[in-house]
């Protein structure tokens, strides 16, 4: 191992800053959890990259408090897409992408999905991480080396601005480090499935398209015509797009094409001559579908692309490492105050591998961006309490907004007795006591005098149909244990 001096310790050091280790970062500071994010760029990557945040990612942008500034971002389009020769034909179709209307996620959330670029999302998380009194995060720091034992990991990093060589100590790790993980590569973690799918290329511009489009306002367009086929997007609000495409057999790549070249095609998918594209950037990507064959070595975890590589279809990646991230954030802030046994880290695992091995398998195929609604939703939103609205007096709130970091007992009536015994459940983490009104007891299909227990990602832990006295809470029951929350 490199001679290196002790820098610091931390409890959860986090080993990448996209979108699914910010996120991490986040969950565990809001528990007062020391912890430390780094990453190897200079910066944030100025690629849009990820187009659209599904509707439970922004119901946890709406529980850190960014709902809005991440939504400011937002393109106002319906999330869905239309196939058409060029973008300024009248001719065309819809095709459904798995994400509700706005009509339709209003009727099971308190939020929406929104498509908003990657870079726009990132430096909101960023800022929202850099305010925790307990996080730090550290760009130009790059991971060398990872061991650990039964009592901590250390990590061996390398400052990329000054050259110097530190150590890192924590309780434990998130590799959060992509596709191509350090982490996972020497914890000696394979990924399973395939990583040669396609070659695709991207080129990005800004362009006034809308006027084009007139009211057919969509996040996707599936561009037809036989001399530029391709997808265009809007990158968020205002006239950034991207146009992709799958490499072309026998013909010249987008790289090979010089700006008079790349502004003729996007002429023609647009199906007008008279723009004049500013070329940004263009890029090329492989289309991978794969899944780790295990998601945890030690005190070690992957997330996002450490853990699962998918196609842009169905824009279901980073969604899944936001999810991730959040799932194992509250799991190790738990574990770590002391709030739970270890054990209930083997849930982590457990529980999000099958929803990332259904992306996984939605993303390699060929239709993998077609879902309905009904289809896709219940995968998004995991099995987490219904969404009602209450009035409080002081205005609207979500029963989803009634969850906080601890247990939450939400209960059908304001029966003090309730309270009482919420104090003296078996679980070592503690519990808060919701008072629901009439309607969203109805909601939740709990009767009056009824009461269910949530994790904090608003999963259900136990529900009782009445109050039956204090000795149906008390020490020893067996169903609200910490190991038993999964």
């Amino acid at each position: 191992m490199t001679r290196a001096r002790l820098l610091s310790k931390c409890q959860v050091l986090i080993v990448g800053a996209g979108p699914g280790g910010l996120v991490a970062g986040i969950t565990l500071a809001g528990y007062g959890i020391e912890v430390l994010v780094i990453d190897r760029r200079h910066d944030l990557s100025g690629l849009s990259r990820s187009l659209v945040i599904s509707t439970r990612g922004m119901e946890l942008m709406r529980r850190f408090g960014i709902e809005r500034e991440v939504r400011e971002g937002a393109a106002d389009v319906a999330i869905r897409a239309w196939i058409t020769a060029a973008l300024s034909s009248d001719n065309g179709r819809e095709a459904p992408l798995g994400y509700p209307s706005d009509e339709e996620a209003a009727q099971v959330s308190p939020s929406r999905p929104a498509w908003v670029a990657q870079d726009h999302h990132e430096p909101v998380l960023v800022e929202r991480l850099r305010r925790q009194p307990t996080a730090a995060l550290r760009f130009d720091c790059e991971l060398l080396e990872v061991v650990q034992d039964g009592a901590a990991v250390r990590a061996v990093v390398r400052d990329l601005a000054t050259g110097a060589v530190e150590h890192l100590q924590a309780s434990y790790l998130i590799a959060a480090d992509g596709a191509h993980s350090t982490v996972r590569e020497q914890l000696g973690i394979r990924m399973v499935g395939p990583d040669n799918l396609a070659d695709y290329e991207r080129v990005e511009f800004t362009a006034p398209l809308w006027p084009l489009v007139r009211e057919r306002r969509y996040g996707l367009y599936v561009i037809t015509r036989p001399d530029a086929a391709g997808v265009l997007t809007p990158r968020g609000a205002g006239d950034r797009w991207g146009m992709s495409r799958e490499t072309p057999v026998g013909a010249p790549s987008l790289l090979d094409l010089d700006e008079r070249e790349l502004t003729t095609l996007i002429q023609r998918a647009a199906g007008s001559d008279m723009m004049r594209p500013r070329i940004e950037r263009v890029s090329a990507f492989t289309f991978a579908a794969q899944l780790a064959d295990r998601y945890q070595s030690g005190r070690c975890f992957l997330v996002g692309d450490a853990a699962h590589r998918m196609t842009p279809r169905g824009g279901t990646g980073m969604n899944t490492a936001i999810q991730d991230a959040f799932d194992l954030g509250w799991k190790l802030a738990w574990v770590v105050r002391r709030w739970a046994t270890p054990e209930l880290l083997s849930t982590f695992e457990k529980e999000r591998r099958p929803v990332a091995a259904h992306n996984v398998e939605r993303a390699g195929a060929q239709d993998g961006a077609q879902r309905a609604t009904d289809d896709a939703l219940p995968w998004d939103l995991g099995g987490r309490i219904p969404h009602h609205w209450m009035d409080t007096g002081q205005g609207r709130v979500s029963t989803l907004d009634l969850i906080g970091d601890r247990l939450t007992l939400l209960t059908g009536s304001a029966d003090p007795r309730w309270a009482r015994a919420a104090d003296q459940m078996s679980t070592t983490a503690p519990v808060d006591v919701q008072t629901l009104d009439r309607d969203a007891a109805s909601a939740l299909d709990l009767s009056t005098n009824g009461a269910l227990l949530a994790r904090p990602d608003g999963n259900e832990v136990r529900r009782w149909t009445h109050f039956v006295g204090d000795q149906s809470l008390v020490p020893g029951s067996p169903d609200v244990t910490p190991h038993q929350l999964a």
